[in-house]
């Protein structure tokens, strides 16, 4: 028995654009359902109705032979075409293309892929046919190249909809509602005149074209999870495109991680086949190429991948925003909040970086203006102590003018402004970063979703199965691990911490003794240049030295590795929360240490000339430049900040780049010149490169590592967050080309927010609070020159603190020492009795006590005020945005109305079903 069932259906609509373009858009549905009793269905039958489904927009010239979705980018002629997938007369063209069966029907969904040399066989035949006996349909291909073997998986509509309803998937059911808000008539009166005003102004130019992306309905339409029971309450226009290709993926390796290759509880998952290499690779495919020979603005897109390319990863689009929908419906959730935070993030650094830029101005037009660098450039007549011991002369005074004029571009008094800033800005950033994540976490269907009960570790399972308790939420019994096991681990695991921390630390002793040392050497170098700036000199070489033994030291990764496994956590996320944790703490000490020693201890525990505190009794400590430490931290973090971003960079897309070119070249040596244009697009999505084992966390720690650079230090270089946003813009558009182009498509995962990285970024801005309000008491000279200008200058007793009341700060932060006292050539700068002092010699002056009080106070007061300027903050601003709770409960509201008016109505149809059987069946009857 045949049955044929046909639907047509045709809408115009005619609109105008700008008064120069007539648009028709026609919509054509044919649906076509065969099923035939008595006989085994066919591969065709298997894969299930193959509707045909296109939207024309036309223009006065259509472009032809497109066959995937295309849109007109960056014209009001736009023509967009959208066929079902993988649907073509012409089988050939659709195998050719990568993306369906060899009948050009059932659409790929996943690809496994191993080698016929490959061991494990048995497991995997095992594991395919329970793989069948889900319902799942597999094909087989051999690579063109070698002996690899593509398994290839195809979800049928059936198996999707059994699996969607145990995943809780939700799906779109009906359009959403829009109201408008009650507003108060002078709030409507001033909306028009900014309305009005905005006119005038041209069109925002970081914004797309609403032309330009595709119309992603499911953002527009209720969603609830699905439910075959319910299934007529679904929007389904076409039964191929109801399930996009990101959620089949994820049904379909949501079945691969439970089906089983061997007998036994633990013998399941494509994870364990994977790490027993009973299967080389396994990924989604991508949506075709990312390039077309066409123009995208006279021919369209090819596909999603290839729209993503041209608005979102090509360089010409930098300044534009990213299309967080669009990447969300490619690559999942879990990226599209990577990439949403990553958006966020830099966009407010734009606030900070003008902030610091201006302080940085500031500093440069009051350079003229500076008494205290006056004073150290006329003190041609003040001699100082050599910096060294054998090779460093006298010094005078006005030798340190360059570094006094450099030093007050950074230590200035708007630094202590911008340290309040940056403080308050973290909070703000992380507060409306909650509010932002909200809205996305509303618009993509997170709000209520929640990670499902997760699976114990295989590695956990393995090590304690000989005991078991029962699970409270599962009510079933599972491996338990002893109180006194996991905190003896945990204990074992904190010592290797605090061993490799201890590592870190010895490394920085080894860069203070090279810088200890090397000053002498330059002091005696043969080159003026660098023996006139052999402080400079040893600086820069030592930051360079850090630099390479922070490269070094990045092997904390198989420690932290060896730790986490120690521990033995009960799940993933478990694993995947401590060992970043530990990643994080390596590799924070290893990045700041050196920053920490020369902010805080350069400089301060050298002793004083005749009592040096010397290393192995033989090298002086080093001190700070006439000038002052702020100098050396500044380079520090310049340097290191920009050599770190700039290598970071490369390796994140140099590595791929050249990993593909050498596949490419190798392909072209063995099979010609155009060998890769004739594979399909499992064979060339299987060429690029995996995404890293830790998924997004190598993104993730690079950015959190540059936001504490950007806030811990930032009152000693206000440059920074300039640097991080240059950085960032051009990291998102390397990111993005790195997913597009040169990885294989990640698979699309769901996630509702960043994870532990948010309490790592609140615990960077707890400490930048606490680090920059010690930089400024600490490192800077802004309290001596402070307690100078109330308590010993020319204005002191007057309540004000001017350039003017600054006349003689230089002389007076000097102390004179007899060189016959010397018990080797040194610096010294501090204050101390004269030797000719009625007391006793060389002891510290009430000045100095002065100025240590003074210091700790500003701590303790800037600590206090910025604390509590950040709980206010954080008090006053809620994490849900008032419109979106309203939205959250009209939409709750109306998901409720609508299904009782549905279930109503499917009553109301059953009853009058009835009705009209019984009375065909009554006037059937004789």
């Amino acid at each position: 028995t045949v049955f044929l069932r046909l639907s047509l259906s045709l809408s115009l609509s005619l609109s105008r654009s700008h008064g120069l373009f007539f648009s028709l858009t026609r919509s054509l549905s044919l649906s076509l359902s065969m099923s035939q009793v008595g006989r085994a269905p066919t591969d065709a039958e298997f894969c299930g109705p193959r509707p045909l489904g296109l939207r024309l927009r036309i223009s006065p010239s259509p472009p032809t032979g497109h066959q995937s979705e295309w849109s007109h980018f960056g014209s009001n002629n736009l023509i967009v075409v959208t066929p079902s997938l993988c649907f073509s007369p012409q089988v050939g063209r659709s195998r050719s293309s990568g993306l369906c069966f060899s009948d050009g029907k059932c659409h790929i969904d996943y690809i496994l892929v191993y080698r016929k040399s490959g061991p494990q066989s048995e497991k995997r035949e095992i594991f395919e046919r329970n793989i069948r006996a889900e319902g799942l349909q597999m094909e087989k291909e051999a690579s063109t190249t070698d002996d690899v073997i593509f398994l290839k998986l195809h979800a049928p509509w059936e198996v999707l909809c059994r699996y969607a309803e145990l995943m809780n998937i939700r799906m779109p059911f009906r359009r959403k509602i829009y109201y408008m808000h009650r507003r108060y008539k002078f709030m409507s009166r001033m909306e028009k005149r900014i309305n009005r005003f905005r006119g005038w102004l041209p069109r925002k130019p970081m914004k797309f074209d609403n032309n330009t992306l595709p119309d992603l309905e499911e953002n527009e339409s209720f969603t609830a999870p699905f439910s075959r029971s319910r299934i007529h309450h679904f929007t389904i226009h076409n039964k191929d495109t109801f399930f996009n290709n990101a959620t089949r993926s994820r049904i379909v390796h949501h079945i691969l991680q439970r089906v089983k290759y061997e007998e036994g509880k633990d013998k399941m998952g494509l994870n364990r086949l994977l790490s027993n290499s009973s299967y080389e690779a396994a990924f989604p495919l991508h949506e075709g190429s990312y390039r077309s020979k066409n123009s995208i603005r006279t021919h369209g897109a090819e596909n999603h991948r290839h729209l993503l390319y041209e608005c979102w990863a090509w360089w010409g689009v930098w300044y534009k925003y990213q299309p967080l929908d669009l990447i969300r419906r490619y690559f999942g959730e879990k990226i599209g909040l990577y990439f949403a935070w990553l958006g966020w993030y830099t966009g407010m650094l734009f606030p900070a970086a003008l902030v610091g830029l201006m302080v940085f101005l500031y500093g440069w037009f009051t350079l003229d203006h500076c008494q205290v660098s006056k004073e150290i450039c006329q003190a041609t007549d003040i001699i100082m102590c050599p910096i060294c011991d054998e090779y460093c002369p006298y010094l005078r005074l006005s030798d340190s003018c360059i570094y006094a004029k450099v030093t007050h571009l950074f230590d200035n008094g708007a630094t202590v402004f911008f340290a309040v800033f940056m403080a308050v800005w973290a909070t703000v950033f992380l507060e409306f970063w909650k509010r932002r994540r909200a809205v996305l976490a509303y618009d993509w269907d997170l709000i209520d979703w929640e990670e499902e009960e997760e699976e114990i570790r295989p590695q956990f399972e393995a090590k304690y199965s000989k005991k078991e308790r029962m699970n409270p939420i599962s009510g079933k019994p599972e491996p338990y691990q002893a109180f006194t096991d996991k905190y003896s681990r945990l204990i074992v695991s904190a010592s290797g911490i605090f061993f490799m921390i201890l590592v870190v630390i010895a490394a920085v002793f080894g860069i203070v003794i090279y810088r200890v040392i090397t000053v002498s050497t330059f002091a005696a170098f043969g080159w003026a240049l660098i023996r006139n700036n052999s402080q400079v000199a040893t600086t820069g070489t030592a930051v360079c030295i850090n630099f390479c033994i922070i490269m070094l030291l990045n092997l904390y990764e198989k420690v932290a590795l060896l730790l986490t496994n120690l521990e033995q956590p009960r799940t993933e996320s478990e694993w995947e929360n401590s060992f970043t944790l530990k990643m994080f703490l390596f590799q924070f000490v290893n990045l700041n240490s050196s920053t920490f020693y020369i902010a805080f201890f350069l400089g301060r525990f050298t002793g004083r000339p005749g009592a040096y505190i010397r290393l192995i009794n033989r090298w002086k400590l080093e001190e700070c430049h006439p000038s002052g430490c702020l100098i050396d931290l500044c380079m520090q973090m310049g340097i290191i900040m920009v050599l770190k971003q700039t290598w970071n960079n490369f390796m994140e897309l140099g590595y791929p780049l050249i990993q593909n070119w050498w596949t490419r070249r190798r392909l072209r040596q063995e099979h010609g010149p155009n060998a890769k244009a004739s594979f399909p697009q499992w064979e060339r999505d299987y060429n690029l490169q995996p995404m890293n084992a830790y998924g997004l966390f190598d993104e993730y720690l690079e950015m959190i590592l540059q936001f504490g650079f950007t806030t811990i230090f930032v009152a000693a270089f206000p440059l920074a967050p300039l640097l991080a946003l240059l950085n960032n813009i051009i990291e998102i558009r390397l990111d993005a080309y790195k997913f597009v182009t040169q990885w294989r498509r990640p698979l699309p995962s769901q996630a509702k927010d960043i994870g532990i990285w948010y309490g790592i970024l609140e615990g960077i801005g707890i400490l930048s609070v606490i680090t920059n309000a010690f930089v400024i008491a600490v490192t800077s000279d802004f309290i001596p020159r402070l307690v100078y200008a109330y308590k010993y200058g020319p204005c002191a007793g007057q309540g004000r603190a001017g350039e003017r009341c600054m006349m003689g700060y230089v002389n007076a932060s000097l102390s004179m020492f007899r060189v016959s006292d010397f018990e080797n050539t040194s610096v010294y700068r501090d204050y101390r009795e004269s030797p000719d002092s009625p007391g006793e010699p060389y002891s510290y002056t009430l000045q100095f006590w002065h100025v240590l009080a003074a210091r700790l106070a500003f701590i303790i007061v800037f600590e206090h005020m910025v604390f509590t300027i950040k709980n206010l903050i954080a008090y006053l601003i809620p994490d849900l945005p008032k419109d979106l709770r309203d939205r959250m409960r009209r939409e709750k509201y109306l998901i409720q109305e609508m299904m009782y008016e549905a279930e109503l109505e499917r009553l109301q149809k059953e009853k009058n079903e009835k009705k009209k059987n019984y009375r065909a069946h009554h006037n059937a009857l004789p």
